[in-house]
């Protein structure tokens, strides 16, 4: 059970957001590691540094298409006063038995293969006359179609420097280096890096599995025809994806009608694919809000120290909010309010922090800035709250869109930063500089 044990637990007591966030990431705890695929561990967490086995590239290789000469060859070359080389053969990519270039001579040579022995420096196949014996020309001729260019001769018009269009030993990484360090998470271009260096799995945080389940009887899927008093269940899709943008694998639930035995079942099921649960839906006080109901009775059944417990937050929107653990291996859940913003809204503060520490991030809230206020009239906000109002920011400004209303989807939409009013402010002035959360 979370640390609020230790506060005040009257139905009457009102948490703090701060206090509500603490408790939960106190309770939630990075995943264990495993090795894996470094395809499959795109976008979990590394949790050891990787060190350099051999270096990037491993021996001197060719930048360009063209010929690998000798300096002295080429030194003071030129259109009107070519250097013509006798042409010893072709260097390809990958090719295990290299030529000898000697004095006079060039190796045709193409990009990534290792510069051979005698040569110092390539030239770009555009310094040359190709082995045709006319003008520079623009490329090769491919080999197949015209073996011969291996051959012959080549007037080389252009000096070469030493070294030049090579590609070194280790200029990239070298054998003992660092290539990535322990907490780094695994896009693209490190996956790259980790098959460049030949690493084919590594040891990671898994990305956590989270399970999104709405509830209400009035909800109904897209794609089918809505009955009187019914609504599209928007709440799961939104939770589902953000899930996904904060980093977990997510996998969401049907819609839930308002039964307590059903949804108790659900929940019971689905504890099997989770490291994290997530519910929208049924924690308010009605009389048909059957989340607190179907969780007391999960928690019957729990081991000593599981639970959710349901509290009454001093925010707008998002008043109302559950959190404890369940099931036997004790995975956290998180209940959020059904209404679509406040269900948004608690997602970014309370479930996506969740998610990044079981990641195993070390940041893992969204970005924080201050910004003016762009607005016609002042914004109000109720006494001891603290209210969250979606807004779009640009060039360190700020401007509200759509009302308070926590129903208002279309609003959200729009949204790319959540404007913060404090608890203690009930009225904001136009030009005020403001705390904001910023979404994208």
């Amino acid at each position: 059970m979370s640390s609020a044990a230790t506060r005040a637990t009257g139905q009457d007591h009102i948490w703090s957001v701060t206090e509500h966030l603490e408790d939960i990431l106190a309770t939630v705890r990075p995943l264990e590691p495993i090795e894996l695929q470094i395809l499959d561990a795109q976008g979990c967490v590394l949790v050891e540094d990787v060190t350099v086995p051999v270096s990037l590239p491993p021996f001197d290789n060719s930048s360009m298409d063209g010929y690998a000469v000798r300096v002295a060859d080429v030194a003071g070359a030129s259109e009107e006063f070519p250097a013509v080389l006798t042409v010893v053969g072709d260097v390809a990519a990958g090719q295990a038995d290299l030529l000898q270039v000697s004095p006079g001579q060039a190796a045709r040579i193409m990009t990534g293969a290792p510069l051979p022995p005698g040569a110092e420096a390539v030239v770009p196949v555009e310094w040359t006359d190709g082995g045709l014996g006319e003008g520079p020309v623009s490329g090769m001729r491919a080999h197949s179609v015209a073996p011969e260019g291996a051959s012959g001769q080549v007037s080389v018009h252009r000096p070469a420097e030493a070294r030049a269009h090579v590609r070194a030993l280790g200029s990239d990484v070298r054998a003992g280096d660092r290539a990535l360090a322990a907490g780094t998470v695994l896009g693209p271009p490190q996956i790259a890096l980790l098959a460049a260096i030949g690493r084919g799995t590594v040891r990671v945080r898994p990305r956590p599995r989270v399970v999104v389940l709405s509830t209400g009887s009035e909800l109904v899927q897209p794609d089918e025809k809505l009955g009187s008093g019914q609504i599209y269940d928007s709440n799961s899709f939104a939770l589902t994806a953000a899930a996904r943008d904060a980093g977990a694998i997510a996998y969401r639930v049907g819609a839930v009608a308002d039964d307590t035995e059903t949804l108790r079942s659900t929940i019971e099921d689905q504890l099997v694919r989770a490291d994290l649960m997530v519910t929208t839906g049924g924690v308010s006080v009605g009389a048909y809000d059957v989340v607190k109901e179907a969780l007391s009775a999960v928690g019957d059944e729990n081991e000593a120290g599981s639970g959710v417990e349901f509290r009454k937050l001093a925010m707008q929107p998002g008043k109302p909010q559950g959190f404890g653990s369940i099931g036997p291996d004790h995975i956290p859940l998180l209940a959020l309010p059904g209404n679509p913003v406040s269900s948004y809204v608690s997602f970014e503060l309370f479930v996506r922090p969740a998610i990044r520490t079981l990641m195993g991030l070390e940041d893992v809230h969204r970005p924080t800035t201050r910004a003016v206020l762009r607005t016609d009239k002042a914004l109000t906000s109720p006494a001891g709250r603290r209210q969250f109002l979606r807004g779009t920011y640009a060039d360190g400004e700020v401007t509200p869109v759509g009302g308070a209303g926590s129903h208002l989807i279309a609003a959200l939409a729009q949204a790319d930063a959540l404007i913060v009013v404090p608890e203690g402010d009930t009225s904001v002035e136009p030009g005020t500089e403001v705390e904001v959360v910023l979404l994208g």
